[in-house]
């Protein structure tokens, strides 16, 4: 594992950390995206850089890193990108509160899991 490929994996953490702070300073998923001036688009923001840094990894085959996830959940969270990019105003938020309730905490004990064993390996 590269130094490069962790440091996006831990940019993914990051920006899951940041939906559920979003979500929870305010009132939990349904009220946050309710909110369309604010809170709906920096959830879709980060949800976008989510995939964009999976999108990135996919580039620089880091295999070993993305093999730590599924690849339907990968290639789910790319196809969510993309709809959010070109359909925005039409995004169906029934899916996007069944990622943030269900997808990203998936996501993040796969990323936590991969920066502890890369944390061993760099000891």
């Amino acid at each position: 594992m590269s130094k490069e490929s962790i440091s996006k994996v831990y940019l993914i953490l990051e920006k899951i950390e940041y939906i559920e702070q979003i979500v929870e300073n305010n009132g939990g998923i349904v009220k946050s995206l309710e909110d369309s001036v604010t809170l709906r688009p920096a959830i879709l923001m980060h949800l976008t850089a989510i995939a964009e840094q999976f999108n990135k990894l996919k580039k620089d085959h880091a295999n070993d890193i993305l093999s730590a996830f599924d690849d339907k959940d990968v290639k789910g969270m790319y196809d969510v990108r993309t709809y959010i990019a070109h359909e925005y105003e039409g995004v169906n938020l029934s899916i996007v509160e069944w990622i943030v309730r269900n997808g990203l905490p998936k996501f993040k004990k796969q990323c936590q899991e991969i920066i502890n064993n890369a944390t061993k390996e760099y000891k």
